[in-house]
């Protein structure tokens, strides 16, 4: 067993379960655990394999010793590397008493400052008995990692104290976010101090990002083509938020062409390369050009390079990734993919062009409020009861129609959905809703933000 005092000893045992399933690693007690719902995996593990019942004490679960307990699923990539599933949920906020506490006292830094982590592969058919445990390890925040910690805790608990619990989103911050808890979260609301308005149940969870920082850091995978930005967090002071730091780097070049930003960074880029506007974002950052933004990295920032007509309309709408039409109805709206990217936090750099030449405006960190999140969430339901219905079906069927039965840009102000493919071949199976779906494939489709949105929402505030 091991040394209820000893973190040490804690995660040494832990340990032990590397490349196991609970059912090996427990034995055939485990066969009776009844546990139900999307957390058992890490209720089972507490109960039987650390002999202790699971609980939601404000405490860490190892009190002794100072460790926290935190189970999540990995997924693996075409490489053989893993990456996290999700992002990993950790203490349900109170609002009506966080407000109270500073960092270094609150429950979230008492609860969460030294996890055990333990890492298992997702397999969909495969009973959770017997997904196998791949990483196990401690882990304490860096100091650079830490600071900023603090300071999405501190933006969070701003908010409560300012009476906008309800307007909270993952958006807000950069490691550290305030998710909202499963399918669960649309009935689960409470009270908040300083408004009458209830707000979204929601959790402390570090971003799947920084999930994946940690997971890279314990298999000891190779991180060198990441760059930071903040290499010293000193440089950080109260009156200088990350954003802002970043934003400084640019504002040098606003007004001045592509071409000109090149000359002054002493570039020869090719501008016909699809990475051409990246390469010249890590140049103005201080980063080699084949670096990723270690910061954005962590934070699950999305980097969208935006060109604009001269009257300010971007010459294009903004494509997500492509949806898999199953996958799209399996899913509910608080664990979709398009709520997830919506909630994230964007980095926008904008350029114009006048006549042929781009010139640099402006670059804009923006998260979608909470408002703006409902409104397009009414084109991810009309598009779910599309494909439930098999609406598609018409067009496949009707042979030189071509009509669709998905959101238009014209009907919502913000989002549409629209093929996303490389060509005709480039296609996902639909659901078999009856027999006229069968074995069909369709076109890749995805959603988009509409262009007039970016114009108006992001651009122009």
């Amino acid at each position: 067993m091991f040394d209820i005092n000893s973190a040490d000893s804690i995660i040494d045992f832990a340990k032990q379960l590397k490349d196991q399933s609970l059912r090996k690693a427990c034995g055939i007690e485990i066969e009776k655990h009844g546990y139900k719902g999307k957390g058992n995996f890490g209720q089972i593990l507490e109960k039987y394999y650390f002999g202790y019942e699971p609980n939601s004490d404000s405490e860490p679960d190892f009190l002794e010793a100072g460790l926290e307990l935190k189970s999540s699923p990995l997924k693996t990539l075409k490489n053989g590397e893993f990456r996290s599933k999700e992002r990993l949920v950790l203490n349900i906020i109170n609002y009506l008493e966080v407000h109270k506490e500073d960092f270094e006292n609150s429950s979230f830094w008492k609860k969460n400052a030294h996890l055990l982590l333990v890492f298992y592969l997702h397999e969909k058919e495969t009973d959770l008995l017997d997904y196998i445990i791949k990483l196990v390890d401690g882990w304490k925040y860096p100091k650079e990692d830490l600071e900023i910690i603090k300071r999405d805790w501190e933006f969070i608990n701003q908010k409560i104290k300012e009476g906008k619990a309800h307007e909270l989103s993952e958006g807000d911050t950069f490691y550290l976010g305030a998710c909202t808890k499963g399918s669960t979260a649309l009935k689960s609301f409470r009270n908040q101090p300083f408004n009458k308005e209830q707000a979204k149940q929601r959790a402390y969870s570090l971003k799947g990002g920084y999930v994946n920082h940690i997971i890279a850091n314990i298999a000891r995978e190779e991180t060198a083509t990441y760059g930071k930005i903040i290499t010293h967090p000193e440089v950080l002071d109260k009156a200088l938020t990350i954003e802002e730091f970043v934003v400084t780097k640019f504002q040098s070049f606003y007004n001045k062409s592509a071409n000109q930003i090149e000359q002054e960074l002493g570039l020869d880029l090719n501008q016909k390369a699809k990475s051409y506007f990246a390469n010249l974002t890590n140049s103005i950052l201080g980063l080699k050009l084949d670096q990723k933004i270690e910061e954005f990295e962590k934070a699950d920032i999305q980097v969208k390079t935006i060109r604009l007509k001269e009257n300010n309309l971007p010459k294009e709408d903004i494509s997500f990734p492509t949806f898999e039409y199953q996958e799209l109805i399996d899913t509910n709206w608080e664990d979709s993919d398009f709520k997830n990217i919506l909630e994230s936090k964007f980095f926008f750099v904008f350029y114009q062009f006048i006549g042929e030449r781009l010139f640099l405006r402006k670059v804009k960190f923006w998260n979608m409020s909470q408002k703006d999140i409902l409104e397009a969430k009414d084109v991810w339901d009309k598009m779910v009861k599309t494909v439930e219905a098999g609406e598609i079906v018409k067009e496949v069927t009707h042979k030189g129609i071509r009509k669709t039965f998905f959101p238009k840009k014209s009907e919502n102000r913000i989002s549409h959905v629209r093929p996303h493919a490389q060509n005709t071949d480039d296609t996902y199976q639909l659901p078999v809703i009856d027999k006229l779906t069968g074995g069909i494939h369709y076109t890749k489709h995805s959603f988009w933000l509409n262009a007039s949105y970016v114009r108006d929402e992001i651009y122009l505030k």
